[in-house]
C-alpha cells in the first residue's frame, strides 16, 4: 500500500469547503493491477489534502482464471472535502477493465453513475467467460447508468510503443494509463506518481519510463479526447483537518507502529513470533522493517511454534507478540492457556476472515468475538480490544502492550480484514502526549530462609517479572497449577479455586483502569441506542449521524474494551428504551451484552464478507423507532 504525507497548515485547517465526496470502484482481473492503481490513487489524494477511505476487495485465489467472475479484484475509495469515515456504500465512477469486472460490480453503482470500460477486452471470449449473451457496451442493458467505453489495451500500446516491450509486458501497463485518466478527472497531480515509479523500478528504467508514458497518455487522454458530458474533469478541495502532519496508513501498518510505541513507553524490546496467514501477515512484514526500535521478528513453522516462540520471549524479558486470523488463532488456543497459566505478558493479534475453517480468506469479518472471550478451555479470561479503524489500531496496539505488562497477562487485539487492508489518513501523533508505563523486573532476593514465590503479587494483583538468570532468583513457572503462597506445584481443591478466582479477578480488575464509555454522538439516554465494536464504526456513525439530522432519538455507542466490558457500561445501556447492534457476525456482541447486563440488545448481523453500508444501519434504526 502506498503512503503519503500531507502538512496542514493553520490555513488549510480554517478555511472552509463544501461538502462533497465521490465514490470511485477500480475493477478488473486479478492481473491487472487494481490494488497497485487504487494504492497510487490514494497517495495521490492524499497529498491533496481530501478524507479519505478505501476498500480493497480481492479474490483468495492465488491466481484465478483469467476473465473470470471470481477472479476480478477491485479497490474502492471514498474521498471528499468534509470527513469520511467509510469506504461509501454506492461506487459514483466504476472503472471496468474487463466484462467480468463489470458483471461483478455493476449493481452497486448508483442509478446514474459513470462507467468507464475498456471495450478492448470485450471480446467473444472473455464476454463468455463473464456469462455474458451479447456485449453489454452496444445493448441497453447498461442504460440506467452513463456509459464511455474506449480501447484502453490498444491506446496502451500505442502510448508505450517506443520503449520496445512485448506485447503482454506492454499490456501490464494498462493500470497506469487507466490511473492517468483518473488522475486527469479529478485535477490529480501525476508528479508523486512519476517518482514512486522510478524508485519502483529504478533497476529497470526502461519499465519506469513506459509506465510514466501510459500515466501521461491516459492524462492526456482526458485533456484532449472529446468524449462528451459524462467524463468531465471534477476538482475536491482539501477537507477541513486540525494543524499537523498527516500520512495514509493500513490498519497493519498503524498496528505495527503502535506495538513498537508501546513497547518503548514499557521500555521493553520486543518479539514478534508470526506464520503468515491472510490477512495478518502485512504485520510481520511491516514489523520485520523495524529493527532499530528494538523488534526481533521470526517467522515460524507453524502457529504453534510462533506463539510458543512469544511466550519464551516473555518469560525471558521481552514483550512477546504474535498475530494470526481465525484458523491460527485457533491452533494457539492451548498455548494461549499457557500463557494464562504463566501469567505472561503477551500480545495476540486477531485480523478476523470469514470463517469457519478456511472460509473466506480475502473477505471480512467480526465471527471471532467468542473466540476472543471465551475460547479456551478451563476458565481462562484475558482482557480482549477491539480497533474501529485503520488509525485507531494504533493507540488500541498501546494499550494492549499496556495492559498485557502491567497485569502480566496475554491481551488479545481484534481488528479484522477491512481494517487491516483498508487505508485513512492518520494525524501522526506527537509520542511526548502518551504517558510511559514502564516496567519494573523483580530483582530482589528473597530473605534468609524463604523461598522465592514467582506469583507473589502487587495491588493489581499481577504477579512479579522475574528475568531468568537474575542472581538468587532461580524460579519455576509453568501450565501446572501452583500453590497461591509458594508458587510450588499443588494440585489442592481449594487451591485451585483460589487460582482461578485470583486470575478472573486479575482480569476483571484491568476495568479499574480504562476510561468510562462514553457516547460516541448522541445523548446518555434516549429512544435508541445503535451500539458496535471494530470496524463497523464508520458506517454506524455515519448512520446515526444523518438519521439525527432528520430528528430521530438515537446515539452511537461503540466499545474498545470487549473484556473486561467498562464498568459504566450497563447503566449507560439501561438508559435507552431499545438497543440495536450491528455486528458482521450472527449475534456475538449482543448475546455478551444480554448475558452481562441484562438488557434487550437486538442484533443487525451480516455474514457476506462486506462491511456494513451507512444504509443498511439507517433502515435497522428506522425500523427500531417505527
Amino acid at each position: 500500500m502506498a503512503t503519503a504525507t500531507h502538512l496542514v497548515t493553520p490555513e488549510d485547517a480554517q478555511a472552509t469547503a463544501p461538502l462533497e465526496s465521490v465514490v470511485v470502484r477500480f475493477a478488473g482481473d486479478s492481473g491487472d493491477g487494481m490494488q497497485l492503481t487504487g494504492g497510487q490513487f490514494t497517495l495521490s489524494t492524499a497529498l491533496a489534502g481530501n478524507d479519505l477511505a478505501t476498500f480493497p476487495d480481492f479474490p483468495a485465489e492465488i491466481r484465478a482464471p483469467q476473465g473470470t467472475t471470481f477472479g476480478v479484484s477491485a479497490f474502492q475509495i471514498n474521498f471528499g472535502s468534509s470527513a469520511i469515515e467509510t469506504a461509501g456504500d454506492a461506487p459514483d465512477v466504476l472503472v471496468a477493465m474487463n466484462p467480468a469486472a463489470l458483471k461483478t460490480n455493476v449493481e452497486a453503482l448508483k442509478p446514474g453513475g459513470l462507467i468507464i470500460a475498456d471495450e478492448g477486452e470485450f471480446g467473444a471470449r472473455n464476454l463468455a467467460k463473464a456469462g455474458y449473451d451479447a456485449n453489454p457496451l452496444e445493448d441497453d442493458s447498461l442504460a440506467r447508468w452513463q456509459l464511455v467505453h474506449f480501447n484502453i489495451s490498444q491506446l496502451t500500446l500505442e502510448a508505450v510503443k517506443p520503449f520496445g516491450l512485448g506485447n503482454k509486458e506492454a499490456l501490464r501497463c494498462k493500470n497506469m494509463w487507466t490511473l492517468g485518466l483518473a488522475l486527469w478527472m479529478f485535477d490529480r497531480e501525476r508528479g508523486p506518481i512519476e517518482d514512486w515509479l522510478k524508485t519502483k523500478f529504478a533497476k529497470m528504467p526502461v519499465l519506469a519510463e513506459a509506465n510514466i508514458a501510459a500515466l501521461a497518455a491516459g492524462h492526456a487522454y482526458g485533456e484532449t479526447a472529446e468524449i462528451g458530458g459524462q467524463l468531465h474533469q471534477q476538482h475536491i478541495d482539501a477537507a477541513p483537518a486540525e494543524p499537523g502532519l498527516y500520512r495514509t496508513v493500513t490498519g497493519a501498518e498503524s498496528l505495527s507502529l503502535g506495538l513498537v510505541a508501546g513497547t518503548q513507553l514499557a521500555g521493553l524490546p520486543m518479539f514478534f513470533g508470526g506464520y503468515p496467514i491472510t490477512p495478518a501477515s502485512a504485520i510481520l512484514h511491516h514489523l520485520s522493517r523495524l529493527k532499530e526500535y528494538g523488534v526481533t521478528t521470526f517467522q515460524a513453522e507453524d502457529e504453534i511454534a510462533a506463539i510458543g516462540s512469544a511466550i519464551g520471549a516473555s518469560f525471558a524479558g521481552s514483550l512477546g507478540v504474535t498475530s494470526s486470523s481465525g484458523p491460527g488463532i485457533a491452533l494457539k488456543t492451548e498455548a494461549m492457556g499457557l500463557a494464562i497459566m504463566t501469567e505472561l505478558p503477551l500480545v495476540i493479534i486477531n485480523s478476523q476472515r470469514g470463517g469457519p475453517s478456511t472460509g473466506l480468506p480475502t473477505k471480512t469479518e467480526q465471527s471471532d468475538l467468542y473466540q476472543a472471550v471465551y475460547g479456551r478451555n478451563g476458565d481462562a479470561p484475558m482482557p480482549v480490544i477491539a480497533a474501529r479503524s485503520p488509525a485507531d489500531a494504533f493507540d488500541c496496539a498501546i494499550e494492549a502492550v499496556r495492559i498485557a505488562t502491567q497485569y502480566m497477562t496475554p491481551v488479545m487485539l481484534l481488528t479484522d480484514g477491512y481494517i487491516a487492508n483498508a487505508a485513512e489518513p492518520w494525524k501522526v501523533p506527537d509520542m511526548g502526549g502518551y504517558e510511559p508505563f514502564p516496567v519494573h523486573f523483580h530483582d530482589q532476593a528473597p530473605a534468609e530462609g524463604e523461598s522465592v514465590n514467582p506469583y507473589a503479587r502487587d495491588e493489581k494483583r499481577a504477579r512479579v517479572w522475574i528475568k531468568p538468570g537474575t542472581p538468587s532468583l532461580m524460579h519455576r513457572i509453568g501450565g501446572i497449577e501452583k500453590n497461591v503462597g509458594t508458587g510450588h506445584i499443588d494440585y489442592d481443591p481449594a487451591n485451585h479455586q483460589a487460582m482461578t478466582e485470583m486470575r478472573a479477578n486479575k482480569v476483571l480488575g484491568v476495568a479499574d483502569s480504562v476510561a468510562p464509555q462514553e457516547v460516541c454522538l448522541g445523548e446518555e439516554g434516549g429512544k435508541l441506542a445503535v451500539v458496535g465494536w471494530g470496524s463497523t464504526y464508520g458506517p454506524i456513525h455515519q448512520a446515526v449521524r444523518r438519521m439525527r439530522k432528520r430528528g430521530l432519538d438515537v446515539s452511537h455507542i461503540h466499545i474498545r474494551h470487549i473484556w473486561p466490558l467498562p464498568k459504566n457500561l450497563g447503566g449507560l445501556l439501561r438508559s435507552y428504551e431499545r438497543i440495536i447492534v450491528p455486528e458482521m457476525n450472527t449475534g456475538q456482541l449482543k448475546t455478551v451484552l444480554r448475558d452481562q447486563f441484562l438488557v434487550d440488545a437486538k442484533p443487525l448481523n451480516k455474514i457476506s464478507g462486506q462491511p456494513f453500508k451507512i444504509a443498511e444501519i439507517e433502515a435497522a434504526i428506522e425500523e427500531a423507532l417505527s
